[in-house]
Formats: C-alpha cells, structure tokens, sequence
C-alpha cells in the first residue's frame, strides 16, 4: 500500500506489530507548535520557478579578437518583493553578436551558467572561475589599461560588474593608511618623472633652455590628466590586472589596489 504525505512531517513514533498505536497523541503537541507569523523568506534553489517577466541588464563587449560586438543580458530575479528580506540574484544570462563562428560555445556556456544562478547558493564562484581562463594567443588591453587575458575572462568580468551592481559582491575597500601611502608614492613618483625631461633638455640645448622649461612641465602634465590615468612608467599589476604598478625604491607598488611585493 502506497501513501502520499502531502504535509511536512514534524514528529514522528516507531509502533511495534504487537502493540496498538498509542504514541500518535504523544505527538500532538508537536505537530501543535504553530511558527511565527511573518514574511515567508523565499530562498534560491532549483524550485523556483521563473516569473512571467525579470529585469535585467545589458552589457557590450567590444574585444580585438572578435570582428564584432558581444552583447551580454543577465536577467535577475527579485526574492521576497516587497518585503525587509528583500533580494536580487542572477537567474539567466544570454550571449548575443552577429558573429556566428562562436554560436556553440557560447550557448553551452550560458545554459551552464544560467543553470548554475538558478541552482542559487553561492554563485559568485563563477567570476574567478572565468577571469582565470587564459587565450593561448594572448590577451588584450581594455580602455583604461586593464588587461583581459581572454573573451571569457571578460565575461567573468562583465558578470563581477552585474554582481557587484546588485549587491552580491563588494569591492575590498583601502583604509585611509593605505591610501595615504598610495597617494604620497603616486606623488613623489611623479614629481622624480618631471625632473628628468627638464635635466635632459637643458644639458641637450643650454641655449633654449629657458623655453624648453616652460614647455616641458604643460607637456608632462596633459599626458598625465587623462581622465585620472596612471602614470606613463607604471608597468601591469598581476593582482588587478591594470598598468598601474611603479617601481620606488626597489619595490613595486600598485598605485590601483596597493598591492607591493614589499609588503
């Protein structure tokens, strides 16, 4: 005989053949004990079904290796709206781009994806995973000196973005300590990088000196205001992936995350 248990069991009693079931009362105060009333808290896991509609966003990927663009949607899905336990998490994610020689791939790989936000947990693996994939034929620069050592590591990039927008990750942040030495190693660097160019254009040409002076420092100072650049010396972080590591008195300094091989 087959029974269906359509209710959460709470308590429950082994009944032996030989006596009569007498310990079903002993497990009425059990099945009595009534939960808090409250918001029902919602949490990920394969259970939960897709709503009608999702909001999301959509970002570009603009990379040398590809003729043209990638457009990249991931679509979130709001937990218990409405209420104080309240949140927002990934549940798909779509690759889209005229180029058609990377269709199979990328389909494989966003139904992977998308599985494993609809799983729930802990999904902000994902993004170390895919930063960490290396092309064989090298990588490539992004506006801003970042360096992308493939597409997919883009791609983890772009979703550490999204992440980061809704919440789910949070950058580390420096303390002041660690931004006041950042800012006092930036400065003296800069300053010993605009005395060489004057040192050397008044040995190369005494008599323009004067003018050479002038001009030098306005040239150094608009190469070095672009929208907050780091300095041009500065050599690429294998921590943050961006050219802003210089080198002061034999250690090497990230003037972006403050990481230093000399502690």
């Amino acid at each position: 005989m087959t029974i269906k248990i359509d209710k959460k069991i709470k308590g429950y009693a082994v009944v032996k053949p030989d006596e009569a079931p007498a310990a079903a009362p002993a497990a009425a105060p059990v099945a009595a004990e009534a939960e808090p009333a409250g918001a029902e808290v919602i949490q990920m896991h394969e259970k939960v079904e897709r709503p009608d509609t999702l909001i999301g966003a959509t970002y570009k990927i603009k990379s040398p290796l590809f003729e043209h663009a990638l457009y990249v949607t991931i679509n979130d899905i709001v937990l218990n709206q409405g209420t104080p336990h309240e949140l927002r998490r990934p549940f798909e994610i779509f690759i889209n781009s005229k180029n058609m020689d990377h269709f199979q791939w990328i389909v494989a790989l966003t139904r992977i994806m998308s599985a494993v936000f609809r799983k729930g947990g802990d999904v902000t693996f994902l993004v170390e995973e895919l930063k960490a994939v290396f092309d064989p034929r090298g990588g490539y620069f992004k506006t801003g000196g970042i360096y992308m050592p493939s597409i997919v590591a883009e791609l983890g990039a772009v979703i550490e973005q999204h992440m980061k927008m809704i919440g789910l990750l949070h950058d580390p942040e420096l303390d002041a300590g660690q931004r006041a030495l950042i800012a006092e190693k930036r400065a003296e660097y800069e300053a010993r990088s605009k005395k060489k160019p004057d040192v050397e254009a008044a040995a190369a040409a005494p008599a323009s000196g004067s003018k050479s002076k002038s001009e030098s420092p306005s040239a150094a100072t608009g190469g070095e205001a672009e929208s907050g650049a780091f300095p041009p010396g500065a050599t690429l972080c294998h921590k943050c992936n961006v050219n802003a590591t210089i080198v002061m008195d034999g250690c090497a300094t990230c003037l972006n995350c403050g990481y230093s091989k000399c502690g």
